[in-house]
């Protein structure tokens, strides 16, 4: 027999749908994804803390879910809503299907909503904060909690995501390496070794870095310059991580302090927080952008980009400093996808070039980077 689960919306607005994965009750701030596929890279992704996630692909699930196709250890994300869950996961890789999975880690889902009218009215009145139950089916009581849930604003969630000790990273873009208890024996043969600071890093950053030939050490955010410079770097990498970068000024000081000493790449949050480093403001963005299909102009290259991209926060273009300059836009919304500092070795982009999933136009800045490292040792 269904469970029966409700959405409550700080707004008022409350969805009653049937529930799959684990049972309780959480609360975040609801947004939308519109890519079709990769909703296992998507669970795993702790740039999604605190937050529940719609799909708006209307079956998810259809291809179960297997031990390649993570960003991290477990899901991360508060909650997962999709208008149908796929009964059949029919792939030859799958070793399981999306409903066991989410139950296995105390993932509350909810399906059987018209997920159309909820991601339209996210679009209409903005990201909002909702609480989602199968406990709590009352719905006075779940709007009225919806509306004093913390939300994202001014909450440092990289604290929640961030890494407790550091590692030497040496898998390839061959995930099997990741899992517990397996190994890979190749090394990398280059003599450039570049420290990346976890935010809340998906996996396949580390990948592609330690495939350009990168000797790559894995510190946690909140390690402080001294901490980074005394492993005595070619280059820093700043990953992606969740919510408002802002409160997290620890990673700002940081950067601060490591401008001009060692090149640095940055996405996502990482971006945003080499911004803020250098005198830029980030502002929240409305609904975000979140999907493997956001469309990026190169103004270098005049080249368009389409990209895989999570955040609800971008670089306020009007605070940028006159050493920072724009490099890519977002094409749906013209907002600031990618900055370089004109004195320094720092550059950044407000996507994902690793791709996972999504498409691989932008895994050239991988290189670009590798390129920019001269090994002093």
């Amino acid at each position: 027999m269904s469970r029966i689960a409700k959405l409550a919306l700080e707004d008022g607005t409350v969805y009653t749908g049937t529930c799959f994965g684990a049972g309780g009750e959480v609360d975040g701030e609801v947004v939308f994804n519109t890519s079709m596929t990769g909703y296992q890279e998507i669970l795993t992704d702790p740039s999604y803390r605190g937050q529940i996630v719609t799909m708006t692909y209307p079956e998810i699930g259809n291809y179960g879910v297997n031990l390649e196709d993570v960003e991290s250890h477990k899901p991360h994300l508060a909650g997962f809503i999709v208008r149908e869950n796929s009964r059949i996961a029919s792939n030859f890789r799958s070793s399981g299907g999306l409903d066991d999975y989410l139950k296995e880690n105390g993932i509350v889902a909810l399906a059987g909503i018209d997920t159309r009218a909820l991601v339209r009215r996210i679009r209409t009145a903005g990201a909002m904060k909702g609480v989602l139950s199968t406990e709590d089916l009352d719905e006075n009581s779940l709007i009225n909690k919806a509306k004093s849930s913390p939300g994202l604003v001014g909450r440092d969630l990289v604290q929640e995501v961030v890494p407790i000790e550091s590692r030497s990273w040496e898998e390839s873009l061959s995930p099997w390496s990741l899992l517990p208890g397996t190994s890979n024996s190749r090394e990398s043969s280059s003599d450039c070794h570049v420290v990346a600071l976890d935010f809340g890093m998906k996996w396949n950053i580390a990948r592609h870095l330690f495939d350009e030939q990168c000797r790559v050490t894995v510190l946690p955010g909140t390690a402080t310059a001294a901490e980074v410079l005394a492993l005595a770097p070619d280059g820093v990498f700043l990953s992606n991580g969740p919510g408002d970068p802002e409160p997290v000024d620890y990673a700002i000081r940081c950067i601060q302090d490591l401008l001009g000493k060692t090149p640095i790449f940055g996405i996502c949050l990482g971006h945003q927080l080499l911004a803020l480093a250098c005198g830029a403001k980030t502002f929240k963005l409305k609904f975000g952008h979140r999907g493997a299909n956001q469309p990026v102009l190169n103004l270098q290259t005049g080249v368009v980009e389409i990209t895989s991209q999570n955040h609800g926060f971008a670089v306020d273009e009007a605070s940028l400093p006159n050493q920072l300059e724009i490099t890519h836009r977002n094409l749906n919304d013209n907002t600031v996808a990618g900055l370089r500092h004109t004195e320094l070795p720092a550059f950044s982009v407000q996507y994902h070039p690793e791709a996972s999933a999504g498409p691989h136009d932008s895994r050239y800045l991988f290189r670009q980077f590798r390129e920019s490292l001269t090994p002093v040792h």
